[in-house]
């Protein structure tokens, strides 16, 4: 089972930035899609951004031009570049890997794609 801990969450003012990482396990986020989904008070969860065994990318429409999924293998770390902050952006943020898969993405962020997930990491913009 690989274990996934999301930090780097916490409050700040709209326009600010944050970077979230997450830490996993194994040798996890150079061989798995791995991705960040996020979730606000009483809406469904939803995907913001994708990483496939390449490196290459997908974003959800509304974080495009702002947000930034990166990872550094040799640490087996993922990391959410997220800058120009929205209110709309509050959520409880959540690392998860397709442990199952090959390696690729789909841009459809299907949750139950997804097998290993982190327990979240809050962020709160504020105005």
């Amino acid at each position: 089972q690989v274990q996934l801990v999301e930090s780097g969450g916490g409050s700040v003012q709209a326009g600010g930035s944050l970077r979230l990482s997450c830490a996993a396990s194994g040798h996890t986020v150079n061989r798995y899609c791995m991705a960040w989904f996020r979730q606000a008070p009483g809406k469904e969860r939803e995907g913001v951004a994708n990483i496939d065994s390449d490196g290459d990318t997908i974003y959800t429409d509304s974080v495009k031009g702002r947000f930034t999924i990166s990872k550094d293998n040799a640490k087996n770390t993922l990391h959410l570049q997220m800058n120009s902050l929205k209110l709309e952006d509050t959520a409880m943020y959540y690392c998860a890997a397709d442990t199952t898969g090959a390696g690729s993405c789909w841009g459809d962020f299907q949750e139950y794609e997804y097998s290993s997930w982190g327990q979240g990491t809050q962020v709160t913009v504020s105005s």
